[in-house]
């Protein structure tokens, strides 16, 4: 891994509801969301690579994991800011936590409070809920 990511240490997904919850526009929201975006450690390029290439994204997605005792560390990147920002978004939910926690959380919920699938346009809703299935999946194996 290449730098470590604030995404589920420093930056939770409270933090990130709570945050949102103060911008009265979806243009405020989407400008925070691209800003957690460059808050994401960038990937290295030798990981930009079809093994850890996202299927079903709009935009190119990379995600790759480690597992540190018992939780899995998230490294993931994109060619687009506003999805680097998602995938701050789902990190900030998913990284440095066990399996058992990822399985757990309710990111439908999550994603509720902050009013975001609608909000987006049906290729990038379906490219968010293939990083989360991503990253279930990931916690369903180890």
């Amino acid at each position: 891994m290449s730098t470590e990511s604030p995404f589920g240490k420093s930056i939770t997904s409270e933090d990130i509801v709570d945050t949102l919850s103060f911008f009265d526009d979806w243009e405020e929201r989407y400008k925070y969301i691209i800003d957690l975006g460059k808050e994401l450690p960038a990937m290295s390029d030798s990981k930009k690579t079809d093994d850890y290439l996202l299927r079903g994204c709009q935009s190119q997605v990379w995600i790759d994991h480690t597992q540190d005792n018992n939780t899995l560390v998230f490294e993931a990147d994109s060619d687009a800011h506003i999805v680097r920002g998602l995938l701050g978004m789902v990190l900030a939910a998913f990284n440095y936590k066990t399996p058992g926690e990822i399985l757990a959380f309710d990111v439908d919920a999550y994603f509720e409070q902050v009013d975001l699938v609608k909000h987006l346009s049906p290729t990038r809703g379906n490219g968010l809920r293939a990083m989360v299935q991503k990253i279930k999946e990931t916690a369903s194996a180890v």
